[in-house]
Parts: C-alpha cells; sequence; structure tokens
C-alpha cells in the first residue's frame, strides 16, 4: 500500500504571507510618498541656489540689475517675470527657469521682490506648506514662516 504525500501550502499559511506581504508593502509605500515630499523640497532649494548663482552673475554684468521695482506673489511662477521690465534680472532666461522649476517642485506659491538695491525670491514648502525657501541678494538662503504669502520674499532680506 503505498501512502499518499500531500505537498503544498495550507490556506491558513498562504493567508499569513499574504497578510505579511501587504502590512510590509502598506509601510513602504508610506515612506515612499513622504520621500516624493522631501525630494520636491530639495528640488525647491537647488533650483533656487541655482537662480541665485545666476543672479550675481546677471548682477555683475549689469550695472542696472536692481533698478526695475517689482513685488507679487502668486500660484505661479510667471508673477515674478511678467510683472518687471525686460531689463529686471527676473527677466533672464535662465532666472526664469529656475524660478519656474522650482515653483512647479513645490506645486504652492512663489513670491518675488526686486527693489534698487536688493531682490529676493521665495517658494512655498512642499513637506510644509507655513514654510518657504528663501533666497535674496543679501546672501540669505534659508526656511522662513510663509504665514503671509505677500509678503514673504521681503521676509527674506
Amino acid at each position: 500500500m503505498q501512502k499518499s504525500i500531500n505537498k503544498g501550502f495550507t490556506l491558513i499559511e498562504l493567508l499569513v504571507v499574504i497578510a505579511i506581504i501587504g502590512i510590509l508593502a502598506s509601510i513602504v509605500l508610506v515612506s515612499l510618498g513622504n520621500a516624493r515630499q522631501k525630494g520636491a523640497d530639495a528640488g525647491i532649494q537647488a533650483n533656487l541656489s541655482s537662480m541665485r548663482t545666476q543672479a550675481e552673475v546677471y548682477s555683475g554684468n549689469n550695472t542696472s540689475a536692481y533698478a526695475t521695482v517689482a513685488v507679487g506673489t502668486s500660484s505661479s511662477a510667471t508673477v515674478c517675470y511678467t510683472a518687471p521690465a525686460a531689463t529686471s534680472m527676473l527677466a533672464d532666461p535662465t532666472i526664469k527657469q529656475a524660478i519656474t522649476n522650482a515653483q512647479t517642485a513645490s506645486g504652492g506659491a512663489v513670491s518675488c521682490a526686486v527693489n534698487t538695491g536688493y531682490w529676493a525670491v521665495a517658494v512655498q514648502g512642499k513637506v510644509d506648506t507655513s514654510q518657504a525657501w528663501c533666497v535674496s541678494s543679501t546672501g540669505q538662503a534659508k526656511w522662513i514662516s510663509n504665514t503671509s504669502p505677500l509678503t514673504a520674499a521681503n521676509s527674506c532680506l
């Protein structure tokens, strides 16, 4: 007489394994969402850092870099380079692109201020929308309170 041998897993064993995989997958997905937001904040910082570098190059080449007065805040980066005259540093294509990229990564508000002797740009953060990353001609590069978006760029000075 032959003895039958059952090979395979029982239903309970399969359900336990599926449950464990589901729990691990949910933990990974939650962590991944937070990492994306932190990556967006890093993108904002990198774009505004390159914008600051280009602004210094622009001001070194143009004596009237700060001549145009423009202050604005919007959920679109175009507020930074449509309000000022074409002679403003914000009209520079590289600076325009850096501000646009930072605002796109944020998905939030952008604030720009250019006046005689100074400039500042602030973009709302992705992880904490009550904060904005700000760079300015005074050398500032920091997180500031974004409680008043209309003056966020001016708060950076």
